[in-house]
């Protein structure tokens, strides 16, 4: 059974993989803020902003940016109306006026706060309007760019792939001795999701999807805890509402395939309820359908990005006061809710697997219990 779901298991891996990348990348638009890049004479004078400077962590990036002389870039792919142009995004460089410019085919590409526009044709600089909107360039609507929640996204699917083979390879061996290495490991996590789906899907059904909660488990709980190392993904991929969006689709898409009728009875037709109250509960019970997967992810996706903004604004308490002594009551802080992050990577990573067991457990039962 382990092998059998380990096999399953890598397949939907590299499916997260290749959906969820491409979807990961839309996340850092949606958490833009109105204000766009400063020139550097004003970035000196302007006081430090705790909360721009906790936002712009969460935003997802072009590159992995250690420190001012080290950053590692990644490939820039856009999809424009000349066809496909790409470059590598160490190729933006600064002007006069602060902007990032890249030249490509005769358009012209400038980047604020990790979101590409195009320049109109004959426009040779950014113009904006009072509120800081560019009024002469447009947004890439097709950006297909391996951006750090992409590439952490592989990096996950790698890791599972390499873990669950090795463990599928140790049982292929078979005898009777107990698991060691990562299969010793491997084994009572992947029992303990077993259990988690046969108490919540009747029967024998949970045979059927104990493979995809399992996936899911595991690259939610593999994404959280790569999230927590210092400069790999900001804050990590499960902190991406598109991310989180995409998993929470699988398991309504399950849900909906998968739906028996005593599912859409309960819907259209509460026992036990007196008709008169049909008009009220039927439009209720419809939205929630769709409020159940909503609330996968909301849960996953506040929970994950509230914690990294906590560590950043701890942080930012030193440079606020401009004051090192400071340092003693933030760094302790910052240490406590880092410790406690750990354990939110796995709790999340259960309650999203649990609830999408439920989900479909209710959405399979033959009968009403």
């Amino acid at each position: 059974m382990i092998l059998k779901n380990s096999m399953v298991l890598s397949v939907l891996t590299l499916v997260f993989a290749v959906g969820v990348s491409f979807g990961s990348h839309a996340s850092h638009h949606e958490m833009e803020g109105n204000e766009l890049a400063e020139t550097t004479e004003e970035a000196i004078e302007k006081e430090f902003n705790a909360a721009e400077h906790a936002l712009h962590h969460a935003l997802d990036s072009y590159e992995f940016h250690f420190t001012d002389d080290i950053v590692i870039p990644l490939p820039v792919i856009l999809w424009t109306d000349n066809g496909l142009v790409t470059f590598m995004s160490s190729e933006f460089h600064h002007d006069n006026d602060g902007h990032h410019i890249v030249e490509r085919k005769g358009m012209k590409f400038v980047k604020f706060h990790e979101k590409i526009y195009q320049l109109e044709e004959g426009a040779t600089a950014v113009a904006f309007d009072e509120e800081h909107h560019p009024t002469n360039a447009h947004k890439i609507i097709l950006d297909f760019s391996l951006t750090k929640n992409a590439v952490t996204i592989f990096m996950v699917a790698i890791l599972m792939l390499l873990v669950f083979f090795s463990a599928a390879r140790f049982y292929k061996k078979g005898g009777v001795r107990a698991p060691r290495g990562i299969a010793g490991w491997v084994e009572p996590v992947v029992l303990f999701v077993n259990d988690v789906a046969k108490e919540n899907i009747e029967g024998d059904k949970y045979k059927k999807f104990a493979p995809y909660l399992l996936t899911v488990f595991f690259f939610i709980l593999f994404g959280n805890l790569l999230g927590l190392i210092p400069f790999l993904a900001n804050p990590n991929m499960t902190g991406s509402i598109s991310i989180t969006l995409l998993l929470a689709m699988f398991t309504f898409i399950i849900q909906m395939v998968y739906s028996r009728k005593n599912f859409w009875g309960h819907i259209f037709a509460p026992p036990g309820v007196p008709v008169v109250l049909y008009p009220i509960l039927i439009p209720i019970e419809i939205a929630g359908i769709f409020i159940k997967p909503a609330a996968l992810m909301i849960r996953l996706f506040a929970n994950i990005t509230a914690g990294h903004i906590i560590v950043v604004s701890l942080i930012s308490i030193i440079f606020v006061n401009q004051s090192a002594a400071w340092a003693g009551l933030s760094v302790p802080m910052t240490l406590f809710i880092s410790t406690l992050e750990i354990l939110v990577a796995f709790l999340q990573a259960y309650i999203f697997t649990m609830l999408s067991a439920l989900f479909i457990g209710m959405a399979v039962e033959t009968s009403h219990h």
